[in-house]
């Protein structure tokens, strides 16, 4: 039988604030020193009254109005009751039936996904298991950290699109400055709700959850093993059981944790040490339409602007619209590059030319060396004013393209001008005709065999004789001119 994967996600992270979401302790995940970050409110002593992050709220509802939620008139706290050794209070401050945002959308790979809800609450602490040890600790630094949890309806039909949602919300949270969603350090952690149906019937089948995969892979890969395991259940007549699962990446499979809960096992009630909270703008709280005008654009509007503004391709479009130190970077280079055109009282055609030139060299060099020495864009020695001017140089063919990737390691590594390298490093290009004609005479002297061999109609001839010219001249002679001369001579 044939049978339609149904997904759903459920994404958790965590905010940045200075501080915790009910406390005034340090909110710093990196901390080390387990269990410094902590007060009796975060470790849940009795008698402790906790208090409300605004400031995370805030971040909340942002998140919210980057998805196209609906924000919330009036939202409450509740408490989830249940047992965890990283768990003080034994239960969990979170929302449930009135969450701060619901009713939103993403669009991804030209599909609407509806997002149910984004609700506030607090993370937990974390276990730590020493190697070969019959017990495990508890640190409270992560206890009462303000974390969002975003939940999708079961639109999504394929591993993935469940990969590019999680990839598309990261984006999102880092370019409103909600949230770092670093996967690896646990700040990002995703969930999904897997389920099979037979192809053509409306009602779901029975769902599955595998918890906290730490990497967009582990989500295709989780989901894509499921679907097999799912799939190899219901063809051998046996029935798909509601639990929770874990990722085993090693293995590559996922593995029974527990049988799912349902809602009424927490036990549900409305946190008596919290007020709710009225967030119209009569009550003066919260300023939802100062929130909604204080959003940059989002990646997805980066991504079709550049396409229209630039004439990028849509990939290349999409890698600006994942890194925005890099789209803004390459903005700044081309508006030192438009008024260097005008300056110059330069053709319209030449914008259109020195944008793909740098979108070329920023995508390709630029990123791999950012890549093999390990530094931010933010951290990059190259000023956006030498970047233009390294990319006229090109453009003016005063450097060739071997050229140019030296001249470029000489820039990353040391800041400097892109002039002073050439002249230093003798890496100016050889554009004079007349010194370029005496390196094609000597190459045709030399050379009888290949000659032959062009005038016969091999055309890879050619080009062994452009690349000797190019050996004699060290990679200095401009190729177009050395390749006219020689297609010039040789009739």
């Amino acid at each position: 039988m044939e049978y339609e994967v149904v997904i759903g996600m459920e994404i958790h992270f965590e905010i940045n604030t200075a501080s915790k979401m009910f406390c005034s302790c340090t909110n710093n995940p990196e901390e080390v020193i387990p269990n410094k970050n902590v007060c009796p409110i975060c470790m849940g002593h009795p008698g402790t009254l906790p208090t409300i992050n605004k400031r995370a709220i805030e971040s909340v509802i942002k998140a919210g109005l980057a998805v196209n939620c609906e924000i919330a008139t009036f939202s409450k706290f509740d408490r989830k009751n249940y047992f965890y050794p990283d768990l003080p209070k034994g239960y969990q401050v979170t929302q449930y039936d009135l969450p701060l945002c619901k009713n939103g959308f993403l669009e991804v790979n030209g599909k609407k996904i509806r997002v149910n809800r984004i609700h506030m609450e607090e993370d937990t602490g974390k276990l730590v298991h020493p190697a070969g040890a019959g017990y495990s600790l508890v640190d409270l630094n992560r206890s009462s950290v303000p974390l969002a949890e975003l939940v999708t309806e079961a639109d999504l039909r394929s591993s993935a699109d469940a990969k590019d949602f999680c990839k598309q919300l990261q984006q999102i949270i880092r370019a409103i400055g909600v949230a770092d969603g670093d996967m690896e350090k646990g700040h990002m952690r995703c969930e999904a709700n897997i389920s099979l149906r037979p192809v053509g019937r409306e009602e779901f089948g029975t769902k599955v959850e595998v918890k906290n995969l730490n990497s967009f892979r582990a989500v295709e890969r989780a989901i894509e093993y499921e679907i097999k395991r799912q799939t190899e259940v219901l063809n051998d007549g046996g029935e798909i059981v509601q639990e929770t699962r874990g990722w085993n990446a090693d293995k590559q499979i996922t593995f029974t944790q527990r049988k799912k809960e349902s809602a009424h096992d927490y036990r549900y009630f409305p946190e008596p040490d919290l007020p709710p909270m009225d967030l119209t703008k009569e009550a003066g709280v919260f300023d939802v339409e100062a929130l909604r005008n204080s959003l940059p654009e989002l990646p997805l509007q980066k991504k079709y602007r550049l396409m229209d503004q630039y004439g990028l391709s849509e990939e290349n479009a999409r890698i600006f619209s994942e890194d925005f130190d890099l789209a803004n970077g390459f903005e700044e280079v081309i508006s030192e590059l438009e008024a260097w055109v005008e300056a110059k009282n330069i053709d319209n055609n030449a914008i259109q030319k020195l944008t793909k030139l740098t979108a070329n060299y920023v995508l390709t060099e630029l990123q791999k060396l950012l890549y093999l020495s390990g530094t931010a864009v933010c951290d990059c020695r190259i000023t956006k004013e030498n970047f233009a001017e390294f990319i006229t140089l090109i453009y003016e063919g005063r450097v060739s393209s071997s050229g140019a990737q030296a001249l470029l390691k000489e820039m990353f590594d040391t800041g400097g001008d892109p002039s002073d390298i050439l002249d230093a490093k003798g890496l100016t290009q050889m554009t004079d005709e007349g010194e370029i004609e005496k390196i094609v005479d000597a190459i045709i002297v030399n050379n009888q065999k290949s000659i032959d061999d062009y005038k016969n109609g091999k055309g890879n001839a050619l080009q062994f004789l452009i690349g000797q010219v190019m050996k004699e001249s060290k990679g200095q002679a401009n190729p177009k001119v050395a390749e006219e001369l020689l297609k010039k001579k040789l009739g």
